[in-house]
């Protein structure tokens, strides 16, 4: 199954003090981060979603020593918050070979490649719905196999990215507490 990683970085980060695309800790910049572990969790290739700070991000990106297969995708209305990225991803995704999105956010930095894998694995084909929970809490990433994009997309409003549309669907729960906590990053550490 074709699964396309899906990296959601367009906000502002205003609990943070800056864009979250560009926040760096000891083991690097987030972003580049992310995109590594799409990659290694075996998403045949990632898309960056970028809105508020898409300049800076793009020259991040541009540091990475394989950028084939990475696409950057600017969500013109970032500011609407997660929905409105969560929109223009999958709408970029619509004319691709992908089956499935697997969806990740910047902000989540002690995710490991296994977890993708994990979730990824943990469905197949167009009507895939899986994701990632820490001790049976769900977080991310979520697979969203095509079937659902739409439906997905249209429920996408505000910060409530696939929530609502989730919480009325069969989800498949992936335990991943055994690997990282699953924990996303809103202010400064």
């Amino acid at each position: 199954m074709h699964t396309t990683g899906l990296l959601l970085a367009a906000g502002a980060g205003r609990r943070m003090g800056t864009p979250k695309a560009l926040v760096s800790d000891d083991h690097g910049p987030w972003l580049t981060r992310a995109v590594h572990l799409l990659d290694d969790g075996g998403c045949d290739d990632v898309v960056v979603v970028l809105g508020a700070s898409a300049p800076e991000a793009v020259r991040l990106l541009q540091v990475l020593e394989d950028t084939a297969g990475v696409e950057v995708v600017l969500a013109d209305r970032w500011e609407e918050g997660m929905g409105a990225s969560l929109d223009a991803g999958l709408a970029a995704l619509d004319a691709g070979p992908a089956q499935a999105a697997l969806v990740s956010l910047v902000d989540l930095p002690d995710l490991v490649p296994e977890v993708v894998r994990r979730v990824r694995a943990g469905g197949d084909g167009p009507a895939a719905l899986a994701r990632a929970s820490y001790d049976g809490v769900p977080g991310h990433p979520v697979l969203i196999g095509r079937e659902h994009w739409a439906g997905v997309r249209a429920s996408a409003v505000g910060d409530q990215g696939a929530r609502d549309y989730l919480a009325t669907r069969s989800v498949r729960l992936v335990e991943c507490g055994d690997l990282a906590s699953g924990d996303d990053v809103d202010t400064p550490r």
